[in-house]
């Protein structure tokens, strides 16, 4: 895997001093000990309050250190990545922030961490300062073991016990509050791969078309590996094993952590997912989706639920200092704004029949969609790798309405494809086929015949869009065989459309289109993918002719 670092040794304390130098001047600061003792803790804290201490190794990030602020942590200790902060770190941490008032050590249950911070909690205490600390075993990924693991329901910990340590309540109250907390959180995580360690070497444990429920922050192997499915039947699976759980006549809030590598797109997909199954009956509150407690870029989520009462929600929902927490929202549903038509739309055409035409949409349709993959290869040499996927939308939403379309009326059949891919197709691609068929569709009106109104379409498209003839596009394979099209012979048309893709791959140097920023080694020998599913739809004509 490779990582943006410079020396291996350094990263930490230079992410670290990153966070510090990005955050508001005057909220943090680190004591002078780096390297081997590298704590952050607020700055300008005077020591009048219960101090509230977390932390472990680096590799979690935005925790612990992003949580460092009022209204949460007083104090975050790091370690190395995935290695807990030695007991020196962890006395000098507390030494750092501890008044009168005392303070509270809030620890994930792994064995370095309650080794380290119990110690020097020994420590603290034996130099007369008052310590409490609360361990969070949140993960029921592995039910039967005696220490299960502390994942990102600590999160929920951090931030009540820095509600209540904020508001002046003593130390006894905001421990036995911080662990009645962490009794009342359940957590469990999935994830498509493990993650990888800057600067060290790095193997993927998990197959191609496998997941891996209830793995570590860690990168610790999970309950069981589960096949690659829709998420939906992922979230299925989590719920079934967090339901059993949950209090069943309460409510709870809900974490939604992105363990790292989530593309955010994917994020909200999941929390989608999440918001509709049975788990959702039980949230009143929902936090994220967001990466608040990561494994490095490990491509995988986790589900934090606490139960809920009147003093906790209080908590939850209090404003704090700082960014990577983010607010609490109340479960709803969805607002819709119904769209407001224009008045000066073209009334559309009613439905009517045309056998041979709805045979040979459709199978034009079923076609492109079968392509999918390989035009999304074929892309991803040249652009973003969707094209087959956008073509694919198109030829979906276009099967959809079929029976809603004007089929016996070419005009206003020609009319209707156009207003359907222009909101069905993304990009550019819808657009520029909406233009291509809506100009053709005005052509036909005029009394031009199909080749000739094709034609006019494929003018409007070049006008619009930009593009000529060997500028490497789908015009390269569309304008030689609508060109052969006009003389009736569907042979020479299919075969005028293949030569024309065919020849875009000697096009080394693309003058449309997103293309244009690729170098010309990577087009080299690579077809353009609208001109080849120009080819293949003309190829199916011929052969259904």
């Amino acid at each position: 895997m490779k990582h943006f670092i410079n020396r291996r040794e350094n990263v930490v304390t230079e992410a670290l001093d990153g966070l510090l130098e990005t955050t508001p001047l005057g909220r943090l600061a680190r004591l002078d000990t780096y390297p081997d003792i590298k704590v952050i803790l607020r700055a300008g804290w005077d020591k009048a309050k219960v101090a509230v201490i977390s932390g472990g190794g680096a590799g979690h990030e935005p925790s612990h250190a992003g949580f460092v602020g009022e209204g949460m942590l007083t104090a975050a200790v790091s370690g190395e990545i995935f290695a807990s902060p030695s007991v020196d770190a962890v006395l000098t941490g507390i030494r750092a922030v501890t008044g009168t008032p005392g303070c509270l050590l809030i620890v994930k249950n792994y064995t370095g961490d309650r080794l380290n911070f119990g110690l020097a909690a020994e420590k603290a205490r034996a130099e007369g300062f008052q310590v409490e600390m609360v361990i969070v075993g949140d993960d029921i990924a592995l039910p039967d073991i005696a220490q299960p693991r502390g994942v990102a329901g600590t999160l929920f910990v951090h931030k009540i016990a820095g509600y209540l340590a904020g508001r002046g309540e003593s130390l006894e109250k905001v421990a036995a509050a911080a662990a009645a907390v962490a009794r009342d959180i359940v957590s469990l995580g999935v994830s498509l791969t493990s993650c990888s360690i800057p600067g060290r070497a790095h193997e993927e444990r998990l197959g191609a078309g496998e997941g891996e429920l209830g793995l570590g922050i860690h990168g610790e192997p999970g309950a069981e590996r589960i096949p690659l499915q829709e998420v939906e039947h992922i979230v299925a699976l989590m719920g079934e094993r967090l339901m059993p759980i949950l209090s069943p006549d309460a409510d709870h809030a809900l974490l939604i952590n992105n363990l790292g590598a989530v593309p955010p797109l994917e994020m909200n997909l999941i929390a989608h997912a999440v918001l509709k199954s049975a788990i959702a009956d039980r949230v009143t509150l929902v936090l994220g989706p967001a990466p608040l407690m990561t494994a490095l870029n490990m491509n995988g989520f986790s589900l934090s639920l606490l139960k809920l009462d009147a003093a906790k929600e209080k908590a939850l929902i209090a404003p704090v200092e700082p960014n990577c927490w983010v607010a609490p929202v109340r479960r709803h549903s969805i607002e819709i704004v119904k769209a407001s038509a224009s008045a000066t739309a073209r009334a559309e055409a009613p439905a009517s029949r045309n056998a041979q035409r709805e045979t040979l949409l459709t199978a034009i349709c079923n076609h492109l969609i079968s392509l999918e993959a390989e035009l999304n290869r074929l892309d991803a040499r040249a652009g973003d790798g969707d094209t087959g996927s956008t073509v694919a939308a198109g030829a979906r939403s276009l099967l959809s309405a079929l029976h809603d379309m004007p089929l016996d009326d070419m005009a206003a059949l020609l009319a209707a494809i156009g207003s359907k891919l222009a909101t069905s197709m993304g990009g550019s691609s819808g657009v520029l086929l909406s233009i291509f068929f809506t100009a053709a569709s005005k052509k036909t009106e005029d009394g031009g015949g199909l080749a000739e109104a094709l034609l006019a379409g494929l003018d409007r498209m070049s006008f619009y869009g930009g593009a000529r003839m060997g500028d490497r596009t789908m015009i390269d394979a569309l304008e030689p065989a609508l060109n052969a099209l006009a003389a009736g012979d569907l042979i020479k048309t299919a075969r005028a459309a293949r030569e024309g893709a065919e020849h875009t791959k000697s096009m080394t140097k693309a003058k449309a289109g997103r293309a244009v920023y690729v170098s010309e080694r990577d087009l080299e020998g690579s077809a353009d993918p609208g001109s080849v599913a120009v080819a293949e739809v003309f190829e199916l004509v011929a052969r259904m002719a």
